[in-house]
């Protein structure tokens, strides 16, 4: 912890970044400097004396410091940080409320020591702890980056399993037709993989262009607008959506293709796989990369011997096809089914776009790392995709209901020994996890939406173990239940699949070619002809599945689209209301022309003296406080206003109309004020105490870095510690809060004062009470 009681630093703490997860907080504009001094020099005009506020403080707000990173013991290998919370601990013969049992008095914790345990639902807090791990503070980060050989399968897992689900989806289509149909697989094929490599050669130059993460939504943003960035974004946020319940389906596919007597409980294996899915990505990068790698690798090892026994079996018969049963056309052949046929074997290039999205999650060079397992997965998926498309057509299987074409083909070059159920399970698995990509794509761009005021402020934080547990869980449940609304059928999913998918590439890749004709670096013409390749295929894509697949599915997809960019934009106009609103303004807190004091702290009685005397003496130094009279205090006796010692608490986050108008308020109450402010990191600390010295720093301020990230938790305890130091006196925590006139807007805005409220009701005289400010 650390304070501004009087006195000012003369060395400046290097300057950080702000911590990733995390709404930072904003910096003023010149103007809002001006008026921020000028309310400043108020507050001065109408304080009796500039100290007068500290000199009233009757606890001593220094509860001592937060362990350096050299005393933190770390745990598993290095990454995990054991929480230390400020625990509650008496003044007198015990260590500081920030060390733990054990360790010298006031100064840090001992890196074996455990902490003290914080008054909270231990039940539910170490359930949490079992099911998700211990938590990892924000310099745990950038140990929580992905290797290439970790991310090739955690980034790559959705694309390269596709090619179990694309191939099938485009020949379904063609059967229609019958064999004439047939006979164009091999074209659509290649014009597929055309796109393929158009797309990967693309995205190599977005993330070229983008070293710190350019996904769809920033890029439109960038380069073509607000509305454009939107539009991507809920391209991306549908097609996530849907991987996961498309992945899973085709996945519950393949295990019951093997075993069909679990046909019957497809929605019930679905659900329970999306649970699995959900608990891993809540435990972090990490280890839901460890977890997702095995699957992965297996599913490329047994497609490669699928088609290398496949392609050995076909050249022993001097590459001649095998016919197929004779087939009834039900469908004229035209241009239409060409194009339903095309629109539904792309989808087969779903995933493509999640490395361009998580180049921050690779190791340093990010960028580099990123470029490189980008070319690794889209040569793989050439190799798949073009692989498993010959082997359909050297082989004559065609698609049927009851099995899928990869049990197919697998029963075809294995029969039903090791090698076909190693080829199922591994396709089942991989499928199972190729939701993952989304679980690591979908809470990113949503905390990107949520950083500039398009989402709920919530989805910008981490959890505890560096996920955006938040946005994981939302997307679980919208998964969820799309997969049930479907009945988990992949044949029905399909068709909502291309449209977000595709709408995504198109504006990325069109933001790309705005970027490099604006940027005209070297090789902007080679990069810029790339990016215009594909884009103007995606939009081919993107129009062709539109039009064709639009009874079939595709309009859900659009119009969940259109209802995205409404609740986005409304959304948005909300926290611009409330930024207005909330801007300072001199004439709006300008304080009345008199003197403010703070009241004299009435001693505890039995107590005696007073300047200079032992009652004095408690004043300035709590431990000298009598413990009889501590255990007095906390029985809540008192009956007479005389009796009752003030203390009154105001968390503050922002120095903004509604912060001020809650230090005015409990300035005017005339007891003594300590303002606290929680930090996620240094650099937000050090950006708060600025614009409070600007301020003046009229009253005794408490900063508080949390390295968790958590807010709550941090204000519960100090608050706790203090009133361990001096249960005697009535704790009064001021929160301001913003009331909207709407109700439908409330989510939008935090919740603290309630869960404070809650957090601090086991303690004897603490009360929570808060300044509203309309909007």
């Amino acid at each position: 912890m650390s304070g501004t009681h009087g006195k000012k630093s003369n060395t400046k703490s290097t300057r950080s970044a702000a911590v990733p997860g995390s709404k930072p907080l904003r910096e003023l504009d010149a103007q809002q400097l001006r008026v921020l001094r000028s309310v400043g020099r108020e507050w001065r005009r109408v304080s009796a004396e500039p100290d007068v506020w500290r000199r009233a403080l009757p606890v001593d707000p220094d509860l001592g410091s937060l362990p350096t990173p050299a005393q933190i013991t770390p745990a598993r290998f290095g990454r995990v940080v054991r929480v230390s919370p400020f625990g509650p601990t008496a003044p007198t013969a015990a260590p500081s409320p920030l060390a733990p049992a054990g360790t010298a008095e006031g100064g840090p914790p001992a890196p074996d020591a455990e902490p003290r345990p914080v008054d909270r639902p231990r039940a539910v807090y170490r359930l949490r702890r079992l099911l998700l791990g211990p938590a990892l503070a924000s310099t745990a980060l950038a140990r929580e980056r992905m290797r290439k050989l970790v991310a090739l399968p955690v980034l790559s897992a959705d694309a390269l399993s596709s090619v179990a689900y694309g191939p099938e989806a485009m020949l379904a289509v063609l059967v229609l037709a019958g064999t004439a149909g047939l006979g164009y697989s091999i074209p659509i094929a290649a014009t597929i993989v055309f796109l393929m490599l158009a797309i990967g050669v693309s995205y190599r130059q977005t993330i070229r262009a983008y070293p710190r993460g350019g996904g769809s939504y920033i890029v439109a943003s960038d380069n073509l607008g607000l509305f454009p960035g939107l539009a991507a974004a809920a391209g991306l946020m549908t097609d996530y959506i849907l991987t996961v319940a498309v992945s899973i389906s085709a996945g519950v596919a393949a295990i019951t293709s093997a075993v069909p007597s679990l046909a019957s409980s497809n929605v019930l294996i679905g659900v329970l796989a999306i649970l699995v899915l959900l608990a891993c990505n809540l435990r972090g990068i990490r280890q839901a990369g460890a977890i997702f790698a095995a699957p992965t690798y297996a599913f490329v090892i047994a497609m490669l011997a699928l088609i290398v026994a496949g392609l050995v079996d076909a050249a022993g018969r001097d590459f001649h096809t095998v016919p197929h049963p004779p087939l009834n056309a039900t469908e004229g052949l035209g241009i239409l089914l060409v194009m339903r046929a095309f629109a539904s074997g792309a989808t087969a290039m779903t995933g493509i776009e999640a490395i361009s999205n998580a180049v921050p999650a690779f190791k340093p060079v990010e960028w580099r790392n990123a470029r490189t397992t980008l070319s690794w997965m889209v040569g793989l998926l050439v190799v798949l995709f073009a692989g498993i498309i010959a082997l359909v057509h050297f082989s004559g299987i065609l698609p049927r209901s009851q099995e899928t074409v990869l049990s197919q083909l697998a029963h075809l070059s294995f029969g039903s020994g090791p090698m076909y159920v190693f080829t199922q399970a591994a396709t089942a698995a991989v499928l199972l996890l190729a939701a993952n990509t989304a679980f690591n794509d979908f809470p990113r761009v949503l905390s990107l939406l949520a950083r500039d005021d398009h989402a709920p402020r919530l989805f910008a934080r981490m959890g505890d173990r560096l996920a955006f547990s938040n946005g994981i869980i939302l997307l679980s449940v919208a998964a969820g239940l799309v997969y049930v609304a479907f009945d988990g059928r992949t044949a029905s999913l399909i068709p909502l699949y291309a449209v977000g998918v595709f709408l995504a590439f198109t504006l990325s890749q069109a933001g790309m070619v705005v970027h490099w004709w604006r940027l005209r670096d070297r090789h902007w013409r080679k990069s810029l002809l790339f990016n215009a390749t594909g884009s103007l295929l995606s939009a081919i894509v993107l129009i062709t599945a539109g039009i064709t697949k639009f009874t079939e599915g595709a309009w859900v997809a659009l119009v969940a689209v259109a209802l995205f960019l409404v609740v986005t934009t409304r959304i948005r106009r909300h926290y611009d209301t409330v930024a207005a609103a909330l801007r300072l303004q001199r004439h709006a807190i300008e304080l009345p022309h008199h003197t403010i004091t703070p009241r004299a702290v009435v001693p505890p009685k039995g107590v005696e003296g007073v300047d200079g005397s032992p009652a004095s003496r408690e004043l300035r130094d709590p431990r000298a406080f009598d413990e009889t009279e501590r255990a007095r205090g906390a029985e809540e006796a008192e009956e007479v206003p005389e009796e009752i010692r003030h203390l009154s608490l105001v968390p503050i986050q922002t120095l903004d109309r509604a912060g001020m108008r809650a230090l005015a308020y409990a300035a005017s109450l005339q007891q003594p004020v300590l303002v606290i402010h929680v930090s996620t990191g240094a650099a937000e600390a050090e950006r708060f105490r600025d614009q409070w010295l600007l301020w003046g720093d009229h009253l005794p301020l408490q900063e508080l870095v949390s390295p968790y990230r958590a807010v709550i938790a941090p204000l519960v305890n100090y608050i706790e510690a203090l009133h361990h130091q001096r249960p005697d006196l009535t704790l009064t925590v001021i929160l301001p809060e913003i009331v909207v006139s709407q109700r439908r807007y409330s989510a939008l805005h935090s919740r603290t004062a309630p869960r404070l409220r809650r957090a601090l009701r086991p303690l004897r005289k603490v009360v929570v009470t808060t300044v509203p400010f309309h909007v």
